[in-house]
């Protein structure tokens, strides 16, 4: 992959955003357990952060996939992981599949207001008994004339609490398993819809994740994405986008945790000497940097691999796996070596942990990268 000027220029300015503008607000977020995302989406807006590889006819700015690489590591050094979610849901994981397979029209109504700061969206899939297992969803939409009647119940829905519409996945028929599913555009000022906040997560505080019920919503029929019964299909590969925001983002998060870790224990006098001097915890800091490097190395091959339009799911799926092994083994030893300062709330390792430890649990657990891999490989009956 060849980095230009363009994109590191791009890469000095979303820093200097992150660490100027976004941090300094992050612990009155963190206290509300909140963000005003209708403000922050329109900021970055005006700098032209969204949509960064979507069509410049709805909104977007027609640039390279590296472009979002480079955005979504920069987002990864924010001081908490609630906003490069939020972002992420965004741009890659409630989008992605409206931009590919949505109508002009309907890319004019609900992607350009979401490119443009406008809209907050959001992506509703998870259900009480259907984390994981997509295929195991029963929110139903039934075609009543040119509508769809809308009854079920959703659950872990990142920024639903201030979304104006959803990228919401629905049964529209009586087949089961991964047939007979839909994306349905959601406004949520339909009558019949409400979201709960979940209240104590152990981490993504200032994240407004919440649980959905939609009792007899009316859509038009017209707000389908794509073709009707081909929403499971059209979600797998919209989580693909999302697993690929993850793995972008842990190598941001990662790489400064280890710095701030680095000066930490360069700074801290045991026994006479700094931390650093302990050649475990050099070797130690030293090992896992490299990790990092390995993970940003490959994230950038997948970048150039997908701006060829190639099939990436398997290799999107690596990533996403070995982001969130690699993001809990930084956090464990940032915590670890910064002793008791790491264990009390008001120091950066221990909202760290929390934040970071969803990465191996949200877009498809481990054990679930691990089954598609086994699946794709032919290691699996």
């Amino acid at each position: 992959m060849s980095i230009t000027d363009e994109h590191e220029q791009f890469r000095t300015m979303v820093r200097s955003y992150v660490e100027t503008k976004l941090n300094p607000r992050i612990p009155k977020w963190e206290a509300d357990e909140a963000m005003p995302l209708h403000d922050v989406f329109a900021e970055m807006a005006e700098l032209g952060l969204l949509g960064l590889s979507y069509d410049p006819e709805f909104g977007g700015q027609g640039a390279d996939t590296t472009f979002t690489l480079i955005l979504a590591e920069e987002m990864g050094r924010c001081d908490h992981g609630a906003l490069p979610m939020a972002l992420g849901v965004q741009v890659d994981m409630a989008t992605p599949s409206l931009h590919r397979f949505g109508t002009p029209e309907q890319k004019q109504r609900w992607l350009r207001p979401a490119l443009e700061g406008r809209h907050v969206t959001s992506i509703a899939v998870s259900e009480p008994d259907a984390g994981s297992d997509v295929a195991a969803i029963r929110t139903r939409a039934v075609r009543d004339g040119d509508e769809w009647v809308i009854n079920g119940s959703k659950t872990w829905i990142t920024n639903s609490l201030q979304a104006d519409w959803l990228c919401l996945l629905a049964r529209t028929s009586d087949e089961g398993g991964y047939s007979g599913m839909s994306q349905i555009l959601f406004p949520t000022d339909t009558d019949g819809f409400s979201a709960r906040k979940i209240p104590d997560k152990l981490g993504m505080r200032a994240s407004d994740t919440g649980t959905l019920t939609f009792d007899d919503c009316r859509v038009p029929v017209a707000n389908t994405i794509g073709e009707i019964g081909r929403g499971f299909q059209q979600q797998m590969a919209q989580f693909v986008v999302e697993r690929m925001w993850s793995s972008y983002t842990t190598v941001g998060a990662c790489d400064r945790a280890l710095a701030r870790t680095r000066d930490y224990c360069a700074e801290r006098q045991v026994f006479g000497q700094p931390l650093l001097a302990n050649q475990y915890l050099s070797f130690k800091l030293a090992e896992l940097a490299a990790g990092v490097d390995m993970l940003r190395v490959y994230n950038e091959s997948l970048a150039e691999s997908a701006d060829r339009g190639e099939d990436v799911t398997r290799r999107a799926t690596i990533a996403k796996l070995t982001a969130g092994r690699l993001v809990r083994r930084v956090a464990d030893t940032c915590q670890q070596f910064h002793g008791g300062m790491g264990y009390v709330e008001e120091n950066w390792p221990a909202r760290f942990a929390r934040d970071n430890r969803l990465t191996s649990i949200g877009a498809g657990a481990d054990e679930v990268m691990l089954q598609v891999l086994a699946r794709l490989d032919g290691y699996s009956a």
